[in-house]
């Protein structure tokens, strides 16, 4: 695997928590057009500043490598009329904490409070669903996987895209967080929460 650069290093060095890490991701723009068309490695969001959701999630995760910590990534799936969501999580005295790269208002950092993976996921549940119908969406959720299992493959400094670890998700099993009678019993978000996950931090170009 290719090593970080020194100019790299630089800038990896000065992200030494979590919440820096956060502040960084939120300086550069969310990559809307292509969103969907690109898996760049850390290496590339450090080059071209822009990233969706996934791509920032193994940014963080390698930056949180860089300082000690386990590259843990995270698959919040949804149902299948809405997208997934991938956070970068970590764990400080016992506790969980994720990192997030999205456009909106909502499914962002999460402070390392959280006893569980579940109980942090389920931190998400109310803010996760279609702006179109206002219905909630998100279904499952993944253990944490180690992206230090991609290595020999180069994923943190590639020059290439790295699609093996989004498609990798879509292997691995999923826990529900709710069953028949709980997703018949739910209720749209309301008209202000919609007003407030509408709010984009970067307008499309």
């Amino acid at each position: 695997m290719d090593s970080w650069t020194s100019a790299e290093k630089r800038i990896l060095r000065s992200l030494s928590t979590p919440a820096k890490i956060q502040y960084f991701l939120n300086t550069i723009p969310f990559r809307i057009e292509g969103g969907n068309e690109t898996c760049l490695s850390p290496r590339s969001v450090l080059r071209e500043r822009k990233a969706q959701c996934v791509e920032g999630a193994m940014f963080a995760a390698a930056a949180l490598r860089f300082h000690g910590y386990t590259p843990l990534i995270v698959d919040l799936e949804a149902t299948t009329n809405d997208a997934d969501h991938v956070i970068a999580v970590f764990q400080i005295d016992k506790h969980w904490g994720a990192i997030s790269k999205t456009n909106h208002g909502v499914l962002r950092y999460r402070e390392p409070i959280y006893k569980t993976i579940r109980e942090l996921v389920m931190s998400y549940f109310h803010e996760y669903f279609l702006q179109s119908s206002r219905q909630k969406t998100l279904r499952t959720f993944s253990r944490p996987v180690d992206l230090s299992r991609f290595d020999r493959r180069g994923w943190e400094t590639s020059q290439e895209a790295v699609w093996y670890i989004p498609e990798y998700l879509l292997t691995i099993p999923h826990a529900s967080i709710l069953n028949r009678k709980q997703i018949a019993r739910l209720r749209k978000a309301d008209p202000i929460e919609a007003a407030m996950a509408a709010i984009e931090e970067w307008p499309a170009e």
